[in-house]
């Protein structure tokens, strides 16, 4: 029997196989088509301090390999996912973790205090890369210093483990994950969406309400390996590889890039059983090759 358990900080995951945030909703949307209980952990929608609305529509888009969106961290905030939300997840036996954004310091540091008291969240993702905000969101994630601050008041008032999901969007995404590191990140995720942009050339005008928006699927893949590749040399907290995974083959190519663990996003709204079909590729992968773990693969890249 293969060993598919990972570790991610204080983390224990049965798998490695992650849904990523806001292409999973609260995973409980899912249950008609897969048991949920299987994936190693759940990323849940993004949520902030208060209330969103989101961007105006339309807020997505197609593209040849890909979509882009500009949703605009549409959420009922924090308080509301503890109290409607939080206990009915209660029922599953999966991990979840929330993914956690703001506009502004304050409200990261008030939103992770609140999920922090929340006894059956054991992680959080700290959203410091979101494209798609007018104020925040990406702000933090493409500037080191503020990367590493908000990370460094975020971890005096949560104790548990931190993840820090970093934007593509930078000139050297490896000097933004040191710098989380050295403030306390427990592991980093990447990467998030590209900025992108569509154009209806009939209407001549942009295609998004925002004019740009965040491009994610097949098409950012090889990026996405590269930026992994290079941040898994980088650091000594785990890597948790995502962009453009919709197959198992797609998924091992991250753990060879030293991904110890991925999540899946796009592939997720076209097919709703692609995460445990890629989690039991991994597995036969793992068989066929003969390992024993999944620990074997990781950073296992032959480079002459």
């Amino acid at each position: 029997m293969v060993n598919l358990t990972t570790k991610i900080g204080g983390l224990l995951l049965q798998n490695p196989v992650i849904t990523a945030s806001g292409t999973f909703g609260y995973g409980e949307e899912y249950v008609d088509f897969i048991d949920i209980n299987q994936l190693g952990a759940i990323c849940v929608k993004g949520t902030t301090l208060h209330h969103r609305e989101g961007n105006l529509y339309p807020r997505m888009a197609e593209t040849p390999a890909g979509m882009l969106n500009a949703v605009g961290l549409q959420n009922k905030g924090v308080d509301y996912f503890i109290n409607s939300i939080n206990p009915r997840l209660k029922a599953f036996q999966t991990t979840f973790i929330v993914n956690v954004s703001g506009s502004a310091l304050d409200d990261y540091i008030e939103t992770a205090e609140k999920i922090n008291a929340v006894d059956n969240i054991p992680a959080i993702e700290l959203n410091i890369s979101c494209p798609n905000v007018k104020q925040g969101g990406m702000a933090f994630g493409v500037d080191k210093d503020a990367a590493a601050e908000v990370v460094k008041e975020v971890r005096k008032v949560y104790h548990k483990t931190l993840i820090v999901k970093l934007s593509p969007n930078v000139t050297d995404i490896k000097i933004i994950a040191k710098a989380v590191e050295n403030e306390g990140a427990d592991a980093v995720s990447l990467i998030n969406t590209l900025l992108g942009m569509a154009i209806d050339a009939e209407m001549q005008t942009p295609v998004l309400s925002t004019i740009t928006g965040g491009l994610s699927g097949p098409c950012v893949k090889p990026i996405a390996l590269r930026m992994v590749w290079e941040v898994a040399h980088t650091v000594n907290i785990p890597v948790i590889g995502m962009g453009g995974i919709s197959n198992a083959r797609d998924a091992v190519e991250f753990f060879l890039a030293g991904a110890t663990a991925i999540q899946i996003g796009t592939a997720n709204f076209i097919d709703p059983t692609v995460s445990l079909n890629v989690l039991q590729g991994i597995q036969d992968y793992l068989e066929r090759h003969h390992y024993t773990s999944i620990s074997e693969i990781i950073g296992a890249l032959k480079i002459s």
